[in-house]
């Protein structure tokens, strides 16, 4: 085994920042949705705290952006263009999260630096940031400010339709929060990636040739 330095210090700031901000937006997001059902803080609070936390979202995703762009790390979200290799390797990758590792097989990825992320990883965090993420955060400005936005909430069809749009990404993001952390146990210890994530360092496998 060999360690290999994987996540940089502002990836990992960013990551953990957009952790939590994640994890404050969805609970008080539920508080203000079902006020009636839920007491953790009273509804002013609750959306003074949404919208600080969804501002700091923002900034942290513009962040990410501009670090990504400016350095070219950005390819490493780029999933194969070529269609077939992209099928064959997202089945292999498949297989081994639905079959292969309850049978003690090797993961077929080998994160590197410039190769951080498996195909499934890959169309999953681009579709996340690219379209996803994005859209939430313009349903939220919309829902922000009612009043100035009000003739672009028209265009779109609504409050109702971009308060639907909003809620019903938050479903996909809590659903995608369960996978995630799921996925983070999947290393050689239950911890092993979460590990990396803080110190930056991941263990891997020697690549020997013969």
């Amino acid at each position: 085994m060999k360690q290999i330095y994987l996540h940089p210090l502002p990836v990992r700031i960013w990551h953990w920042v957009n952790a939590g901000c994640f994890f404050v937006l969805i609970v008080t997001g539920l508080q203000i949705r079902y006020r009636d059902l839920m007491q953790l803080m009273d509804f002013r609070a609750a959306v003074d705290v949404h919208n600080f936390f969804g501002f700091a979202l923002i900034i942290n995703f513009m962040l990410w952006l501009v670090y990504y762009l400016l350095n070219g790390k950005i390819r490493i979200y780029i999933p194969d263009l070529h269609p077939a290799r992209l099928l064959r390797s997202m089945v292999r990758q498949a297989r081994f999260y639905g079959y292969g590792i309850f049978r003690g097989e090797a993961n077929p990825h080998h994160p590197s630096p410039d190769h951080k992320f498996n195909p499934m990883q890959q169309m999953a965090y681009l579709s996340l940031m690219v379209i996803l993420l994005p859209l939430q955060i313009v349903s939220g400005l919309l829902l922000w400010d009612l009043k100035g936005f009000a003739v672009l909430i028209g265009m779109v069809g609504g409050v109702k339709a971009v308060s639907s749009v909003h809620v019903l990404l938050n479903m996909f993001f809590i659903a995608f929060l369960y996978v995630h952390i799921y996925l983070t146990t999947l290393g050689r210890s239950p911890m092993e990636h979460i590990r990396a994530m803080v110190t930056g360092f991941e263990d891997a496998e020697e690549q020997t040739s013969h």
